[in-house]
């Protein structure tokens, strides 16, 4: 029989984990809303994370479960409401021998330009972070191997923020000094690891879900406006006090993984070329 996998807030990274774990002949089952956005072969089920009852539809034992879900809203009381409550309620019903929790290097609190690994002290001055450092203690006692993948910015196909941003051209002012260090990783390649960490033998109990560059900010923006054929942004000098960090994916790469996206070039240069405008 198939290994099952139960994929909790099936949307785009989710879809794109599942489809992975589908093609490895995985049975795999997504949780969404609207399972209509559910492509095939993934099985999907509408189901409200935060009413218990309707869970009772995948209660029962998993090979795998990956929660991935996305608060209704960026408050305070949705991120609690979706990554703690919700995932006590989907643990009361399922039991899984693996459990991935879908964290954030929002956990990090350095901003200073250091660089951060899974061993880091996670102090976050953001709700966010806060709220999600609770959620993986509740995913870290909930299953006999529970890993935590803390993804930083994720982009790809459907998120193009930065290249509307770059699309205005000096309009947009971006600090250059001191640098502002971002980390990202392309939606395809968030899919990938958590299928990657899905069937990894002996997983460590978290990861960072980065590229294999963390780069300034205005370095991204100026390149994809070159690549755009726009005049860059207007370059300017920060106050020295925010400078975000590096974090570091080093561990993910021990495992064997390889990002198909290593860098924000591989990434953003298809997009640019399918892209039709703001």
């Amino acid at each position: 029989m198939s290994r099952r996998v139960l994929i909790a807030g099936c949307g785009d990274v989710g879809t794109a984990a599942g489809l992975a774990l589908a093609r490895s002949g995985w049975a795999v089952t997504g949780l969404r809303r609207n399972v209509a956005a559910i492509p095939d072969p993934i099985r999907g089920l509408s189901v409200d994370l935060l009413d218990p009852a309707s869970l009772d539809t995948v209660a029962g034992a998993w090979d795998a479960l990956i929660y991935c879900p996305t608060p209704v809203e960026r408050s305070e009381a949705g991120y609690r409401a979706i990554f703690v409550d919700g995932l006590r309620n989907v643990l009361k019903k399922v039991t899984a021998a693996r459990l991935l929790f879908v964290s954030s290097t929002a956990v990090y609190g350095q901003n200073d330009g250091s660089v951060v690994d899974e061993a880091s002290v996670t102090e976050p001055a953001g709700f966010n972070g806060r709220i999600l450092l609770e959620a993986e203690a509740v995913a870290h006692a909930g299953a006999a191997e529970p890993v935590a993948v803390r993804f930083g910015g994720i982009y790809g196909p459907g998120r193009e923020r930065l290249l509307r941003v770059a699309s205005r051209g000096p309009a947009n002012e971006v600090v250059a000094v001191p640098p502002q260090w971002t980390n990202r990783m392309h939606r395809e390649d968030c899919g990938a690891t958590l299928a990657w960490l899905t069937e990894l033998a002996a997983p460590e109990r978290c990861y960072n879900g980065v590229d294999d560059a963390s780069v300034p900010r205005h370095e991204v923006l100026a390149w994809i406006a070159e690549t755009l054929g726009v005049q860059g942004p207007t370059l300017t000098r920060g106050d020295g006090g925010s400078q975000g960090k590096r974090v570091s994916n080093a561990r993910l790469r021990a495992s064997g993984f390889a990002c198909r996206y290593p860098d924000y070039r591989a990434g953003y240069g298809p997009m640019i070329a399918a892209w039709s405008g703001p």
